[in-house]
Parts: C-alpha cells; structure tokens; sequence
C-alpha cells in the first residue's frame, strides 16, 4: 500500500519525527462549499492547526496517488475543477487505477490516515442514516469506517439532513464511542443541540486523548466521534434549521436525487434557503473543529512519547 500514498515535505517530516499531524479531507473542499470559500476555508483551517502545535495534512487522490498533505496548487486544484470524483472506501482503487482526481470523504480519510499513522481528523461533520433510511438502506460507508479504523474524527456531529437517531444507534451497535466535547447532547452540525444525547462528556483534550489511548491499548478496534458543537455565536436555530432541512428534502424526493448526489444538492439548497447563513455555519464549525483536534492530536502525540 505504501507505494500508493506520498507525502508533502511538511507532512513527512511530522510524521517522521513524530511531531502531532490532524488529516483533513478534501470532500468538503470540492463537493461541500462554493468556491471561493472553499479555498478561503481550506487554507485558515490548515493555519488553524498549524497555529495550535500541529501540521495540517489535507488528503486527496491525483495521478495515481493517495497524497497526504496538499501543496497550495493542488487545493486550488481541488477547490476549482468540477471534475472532481467524491472518493469513499469503494471508490478508491477505482480512482487510483484510473489516475483521476478524487475528493476523499470521511471514510476514505481515514483509511489515508490510518495508512499514514495519523490518529486524529478534522471534518465538518459525519455521513449516517439518511432519512427514511429504513427504507432506502442509504447508510453512509462513514458508520461502517468508524467501526473498524483506528482514528477520532472531531465533527459537529452527523450532518442535520440526516436521521440522527438511527445514526448513533448505529454507531452503538458498532460500538463506536461518541464523546461530547464539553457538551452531553450531540450536536446537530448547524446547531448545537438534537434532542440526542452522547455516551461520554469530556472537557479536555488531555481527557480525549487518554481514552484514545486506553481504546486502542485494549486492541479496540475502530474510531471514535469526538462530537464539537459549532461556537453559540454562529449557530443556527435547531427548530428553524429542521424546517429548511424538511423543505430541501421534498425537494430531493421530488427531483428523484439519490445516492452520493443527495448529500451536495441538499446542502446546497440549506444555503439557499437560509440565504447563506448556513454556509457561514457551516465555515465555522470547520475552523473550530480544526482548532480541537489539533489541541487533542497535541495532547495524544504527548501521552505517547
């Protein structure tokens, strides 16, 4: 598999003096927001991290490669060309055979972290059940990730557009922690509260770290949601983002948009419908994410060494 992956000078360095890295996708970049905030985005979280102790490694797939850590040029390139494939574990030796480019999601992310040795992730928020799920089967590969690679994905929760009930009854059965990061509700990605509660509230990163620890020393496979509400200052109203959601999802039904199209399209018609406040959310919950899971990926590379 090594042949496969190559790294930035930045990122090798890291990870070959074992100084604390945090993966980033680059979904999120090509298929999540407009250009160009998009880049703005991506380049601040990358800063983000950089300015709380660790080094930024977004992950993508160009030429062949699995590339952990971008240079400036390939995100511009990530965040411009529509031809961009949305990469998931099924995708990925499709996408690397062929010498496309691909946008990893989080579940490609974090095979491309694992496969590199990182152990901690930042996104914006987690795939899951899809509504009426029971029905369709639409289950995000993200769940079945979570289940069985070895990394904490800090998100602000599963996405709102989703059924989040099912979501982490799922993620029990597979026995998937999910810690509430100074917060025991799970946090609905544009809001801070769902009406759901978490397994774990934990207030530090030194806290999350050693259960990381503690997990994977007892040969516990799989990955752990580290749930981070978005900041009260730019969060949405939970009743009023549930209606927008409701309206976008008949919409969804009626246009007959299915699988990995449902998630872009119903988050590009949130934006509209909210007039763009929920791209500001959304821009938001990213840059804090950031900031916590450098704090706790600095916290574990310390416990370990």
């Amino acid at each position: 598999m090594k042949q496969y992956l190559t790294c930035t000078e930045e990122v090798r360095h890291a990870l070959e003096n074992n100084q604390p890295v945090v993966a980033l996708e680059t979904t999120i970049i090509s298929h999540g927001m407009p250009y160009p905030q998009n880049i703005e985005m991506a380049k601040e979280v990358e800063r983000i991290i950089r300015d709380n102790g660790a080094v930024p490694a977004t992950i993508g797939i160009m030429n062949g490669k699995i590339k952990i850590g971008l240079t400036e040029a390939e995100l511009e390139e990530f965040a411009t060309n529509k031809s961009v494939e949305k990469v998931s574990r099924r995708d990925f030796p499709y996408i690397l055979a062929s010498g496309k480019i691909g946008a990893t999601t989080v579940a490609a992310t974090m095979i491309a972290a694992q496969l590199s040795g990182i152990r901690v992730f930042a996104t914006g928020g987690i795939g899951g059940v899809h509504r009426e799920g029971e029905i369709t089967w639409d289950v995000s590969a993200d769940l079945t990730e979570l289940a069985q690679t070895n990394v904490a994905v800090v998100c602000a929760g599963a996405k709102s557009i989703l059924d989040l009930g099912r979501t982490l009854e799922y993620l029990e059965t597979h026995g998937v922690p999910v810690v509430g990061y100074r917060t025991a509700e799970f946090p609905s990605f544009f809001a801070r509260e769902s009406g759901f509660g978490v397994d774990f509230r934990l207030d530090t990163p030194e806290e999350v770290a050693t259960l990381m620890d503690t997990k994977w020393q007892l040969g516990l496979n799989g990955g752990l949601v580290i749930a981070n509400p978005v900041p009260e200052a730019d969060a949405l109203n939970h009743r009023e983002i549930e209606a927008v959601i409701e309206q976008a999802l008949a919409e969804a039904k009626e246009k007959g948009i299915t699988g990995k199209q449902v998630t872009p399209f119903l988050l590009d018609r949130v934006k509209q419908l909210t007039a763009g406040k929920s791209l500001q959310t959304n821009i938001a919950l990213v840059k804090h994410n950031a900031e916590v899971a450098a704090k706790i990926a600095v916290a574990y590379h310390a416990k370990k060494n």
